[in-house]
């Protein structure tokens, strides 16, 4: 299905500007100078910056015309059915499959290209990408009756600019305003009347899958080229987009080190790094790791397990204990519903039964009064509302592709959309800062799924969220933050794979991105991200522990990519093929082997310290040896038989002194029968 041209948003318009007709800007004169509308405009995933003269407003060639975005799934014709499924975009295609070859961007001179170019008509009409503008240089206007200084925008790479904008009617400064909530703007330190511009992180954070349109990066073109490139996916994109800043233009094989740094920090505004030695890492002493101890899981925890950790109120005990079981286990699916809501968070470990029951309903008047505030809206309110109106239109084309060949999802009018769409609108209006970025969906599906409750899964989201919401933040701090410790940890385990990576541009491990922004939720089939994830949800070992899989993963692949020699596009080929065919089990036992591999060294950076602590109560043995579990249990036993003498005493105790005891003294005797069980407990 051929696909449809996006619409393009306005973000800034202004008339009133004069440029001249031909670049001679010495010898022009005032006469000489052309009126039109300049224009910043979002289209096609880029921001361009037109002008117009009015002479040529109405020329059909640039009239933006709206049309429907062919990557809605749901489609309805004019009868008011839906259209087909089987004539719609698959989201799986969309998603799981990747981009094998870095995008190349050609450079092309003013009045030449694509709208990522300079185009011209008679030196008067012009569009260029934000992307392709360097700089921007107030100029002071020579001209008695304009006050307004004249605007020079500068091009990168080459020594070429647009016309000089010129503001006899002032908008100047609008018109900077405008550009700086679709640019960065910083000022230059050599001259303060130049601002430099640097590329928007909105593109990375708000809006995946604009980066996959096909006219952008000149798919059509590539296809013919590698047809290994017709299978793209949305986070490989990004993946890419990121790259293609960096990695430069055909006979350019790589860029000097510092010019990395410097186009990686405009793509990623606030990211620091280190040009001494090796590029984005801490310089680490070779440290000797010593063997890796085999580790095996264990059987999921069973409803009867579960039940035994109850106690006649309804409240867990040996808590520790039963999250080392998940920890090493995960859950049996019939336990997921309740356990989940402890794991997140939702219900507190040491809550009764009676508080749990109070707790939802508190919390389930909360959500929908929260869900009434998106619902009550009018139509003619989300007019005036574009930032609701833009969460509802992506929330609407993501959740209508999410998961759909699990059946829990499958077919039209699914109750399962309703709740996706519903709890992901509702969340808007709780954190209405953040709203919904795409991959919010993936999250929220597997929860849904198991919940299979609106309000239950909501506030399950909401703690979920809190752990990942700097992944979807505009500055993307958290991905920044995780990509440099992965890179710190892998480091550690094999500086020369590190090396090769580095010698092959894949150093920064971009092409981990996804496993991190959405916590393999597409890498693992469906029934395997539910496994994997209550695992980490138990914060053991540690709380990075999802950066032990990413190391486990590419330990088990560094051999191959080494062997064969792969380039950075067989790179980023071969491990986004590893998709729905890596074995959980497998995995989570290597990740966790790291973790007591690291835990044993001596000396070890501060860096790694930071990112996996080691004290003694994160450090607990997991590794499930027999003996260590033998001497656990009849430590326990000995502690039972203990605990039930000094609670009978203690109840002995309390009888003899409750005539004549007050009501303070009551309590302590009370308390410590409660800390004799708890001992036993632990």
């Amino acid at each position: 299905m051929a696909a449809d041209s996006s619409a393009a948003k306005v973000v800034f318009e202004l008339e009133g500007v004069f440029v001249h007709p031909s670049g001679d800007e010495e010898d022009a004169q005032e006469d000489f100078l052309v009126c039109g509308s300049l224009r910043i405009v979002e289209k096609d995933a880029d921001i361009l910056m037109e002008f117009t003269p009015l002479e040529d407003s109405v020329d059909p060639s640039h009239i933006l015309c709206a049309a429907k975005d062919s990557s809605s799934v749901m489609e309805w014709d004019q009868d008011g059915g839906p259209r087909p499924l089987e004539s719609q975009h698959s989201y799986e295609t969309e998603w799981d499959l990747i981009n094998a070859a870095p995008f190349k961007k050609k450079a092309c001179a003013a009045g030449e290209g694509s709208a990522a170019g300079v185009h011209a008509r008679g030196g008067r009409f012009f569009s260029v990408s934000l992307a392709q503008l360097a700089a921007v240089t107030l100029q002071e206007e020579r001209r008695q009756r304009c006050d307004a200084p004249a605007l020079l925008f500068t091009l990168k790479g080459s020594s070429s600019s647009l016309p000089t904008l010129h503001f006899q009617q002032g908008g100047s400064k609008e018109l900077l305003d405008g550009l700086s909530r679709v640019a960065a703007l910083s000022q230059c330190a050599q001259d303060p009347s130049r601002l430099l511009i640097g590329s928007s992180s909105k593109v990375l954070s708000q809006s995946f899958e604009n980066l996959a349109d096909e006219h952008n990066f000149g798919l059509v073109h590539k296809l013919r080229k590698d047809p290994y490139v017709a299978t793209l996916g949305r986070f490989s994109k990004v993946t890419n987009y990121i790259f293609d800043a960096f990695r430069g233009t055909e006979e350019q094989h790589q860029r000097p080190p510092e010019e990395v740094a410097h186009l990686l920090g405009e793509l990623i505004p606030g990211l620091e790094i280190n040009q001494q030695e090796e590029p984005g890492f801490e310089v680490i002493t070779r440290v000797d790791l010593g063997p890796r101890a085999q580790v095996s899981r264990s059987a999921p925890v069973s409803v009867s397990t579960w039940n035994a950790h109850q106690d006649q109120d309804g409240r867990l005990t040996h808590v520790g204990r039963l999250q080392d079981d998940i920890f090493r286990g995960g859950l049996c699916h019939a336990l997921r519903k309740e356990a989940w809501k402890f794991l997140l968070g939702y219900f507190p470990w040491n809550s009764t039964l009676d508080q749990r029951k109070s707790l939802q309903r508190s919390k389930t008047d909360e959500y929908f009064r929260m869900k009434l505030q998106w619902k009550s809206v009018s139509d003619e309110q989300e007019r005036r509302n574009s930032r609701l109106r833009d969460y509802r239109s992506l929330i609407e084309k993501d959740v209508n592709r999410t998961d759909r060949s699990n059946r829990f999802y499958e077919g039209t009018d699914n109750p399962g959309l309703v709740l996706l769409h519903d709890i992901l609108m509702t969340y808007c209006m709780y954190d209405f800062d953040l709203g919904y970025v795409q991959g919010m969906s993936d999250l929220l599906s597997p929860i849904v799924f198991v919940m299979d409750n609106e309000v239950d899964a909501f506030w399950c989201f909401v703690s979920f969220m809190e752990q990942m919401r700097p992944n979807f933040e505009e500055q993307m701090q958290g991905m920044k933050t995780q990509l440099i410790q992965l890179s710190s940890l892998l480091r550690l385990l094999d500086p020369n794979f590190c090396n090769y990576l580095e010698s092959q541009d894949s150093g920064y491990l971009y092409f981990c991105f996804r496993w991190l922004l959405i916590r393999f939720k597409r890498e693992f089939c469906f029934h395997d991200v539910l496994r994997l994830w209550e695992v980490m949800w138990t914060g053991l070992p540690c709380g990075n522990f999802h950066l032990l899989l990413c190391c486990a993963i590419l330990d088990a692949e560094k051999k191959i990519i080494m062997e064969e020699k792969f380039d950075f596009n067989q790179i980023l080929k071969h491990v986004n093929e590893l998709s729905m065919k890596l074995d959980v089990e497998e995995i989570l036992a290597k990740a966790e082997s790291i973790w007591m591999q690291i835990g044993k060294c001596q000396g070890l950076p501060h860096s790694v310290v930071d990112i996996l602590p080691l004290d003694s109560e994160a450090g607990r043995n997991l590794s499930g040896d027999a003996e260590s579990e033998a001497a656990a249990a009849e430590s326990a036993a000995a502690a039972e038989s203990v605990a039930a003498a000094e609670s009978a005493a203690a109840s002995s105790l309390h009888r003899e002194r409750r005539a004549c005891a007050n009501s303070n003294s009551c309590l302590r005797v009370v308390d410590c029968q409660h800390l004799s069980k708890v001992a036993f407990m632990s």
